[in-house]
């Protein structure tokens, strides 16, 4: 057809062409739809309300605020601010409170078990492990079980939480101190051999019984006064239950015989110096109720 405005126009629907042609085809030159146009424009309008209100355009060390002032990250610290208001609440009652009172109060039990799972999950994973399992090879105690070197009532654990264990730190530390009886020339290896045998028969496990037999004066004179005469340990004094299937630097003979010989003996810092009195309780209640408690 006779070009419109110096552009063809279509033959078939009369509308003029945008003057490109591809393989034969050529582009209409159609106005968009109304509605498409007007919603483009809203977006324009919108686009430059959000840069005015909120905080948009990057700048060289920060960025355009806003006329609002709104920013996630204060959005986020109100939240933070609201929920530790209402925790400062619970935790001012579970300070004040007794572990009995607390055992009684559902919605405080509830809490404190909570709280303590988290507190837990922050500062003592690192050596008892996520599960609370410990660490045998490095001599970090298992929490989830009944054996308790220091006691397992939740006011004994709330105390070993709070001095510590072997620090020096704090004077109401927990302490005890084995003998080098190897290293020390306080036993020879012969006679170390034989206590680690009866220790093991203690227990049931398989050993050699003239050894045993032969370590078993050397046990009452040497052992029995801090893990007893029947091996069922002393939490007085913190040793350990010889008796059980629980061990925490091992129990097989060689694992025995070291310890006797050259006892190694953990350290556990005194958290009063760092966390308030209900993260501390919270905490001994969750512990406690890790091993079902006593």
């Amino acid at each position: 057809m006779t070009p419109k405005d110096g552009k063809p126009v279509d033959e078939v629907t009369g509308v003029q062409t945008t003057g490109h042609s591809w393989d034969g085809i050529e582009e209409l030159n159609n106005p968009l739809p109304r509605w498409w146009l007007y919603l483009m424009y809203a977006t324009i309008v919108f686009a430059v309300v959000y840069w005015v209100l909120y905080p948009s355009w990057p700048l060289l060390s920060s960025g355009t605020k806003g006329v609002l002032g709104w920013s996630s990250r204060g959005e986020v610290a109100a939240e933070i601010a609201t929920i530790n208001e209402s925790r400062a609440v619970l935790d001012t009652q579970i300070a004040a409170a007794s572990f009995e009172e607390i055992a009684a109060d559902p919605q405080l039990a509830d809490y404190a078990q909570r709280s303590g799972a988290s507190s837990f999950k922050l500062v003592c994973v690192q050596c008892h492990g996520s599960g609370a399992q410990g660490n045998q090879e490095l001599g970090y105690p298992n929490l989830n079980d009944d054996d308790w070197l220091w006691g397992g009532t939740v006011d004994e654990i709330f105390f070993t939480i709070s001095h510590g264990v072997r620090n020096e730190d704090d004077i109401d530390a927990r302490f005890s101190m084995m003998p080098a009886f190897g290293a020390d020339g306080i036993l020879s290896a012969g006679e170390i051999r034989d206590v680690a045998h009866y220790v093991r028969s203690l227990s049931g496990l398989d050993h050699d019984a003239a050894a045993a037999e032969a370590g078993t004066e050397v046990y009452q004179t040497q052992c029995a006064a801090c893990h007893g005469e029947d091996g069922g340990g002393m939490i007085e004094v913190g040793a350990p239950a010889l008796n059980d299937a629980i061990w925490l630097y091992g129990s097989e003979l060689d694992q025995i015989a070291a310890q006797i010989t050259r006892p190694r003996m953990g350290v556990m810092p005194p958290w009063a110096e760092y966390y308030d009195e209900a993260t501390r309780k919270k905490l001994a209640i969750y512990v406690h109720n890790l091993g079902g408690g006593q």
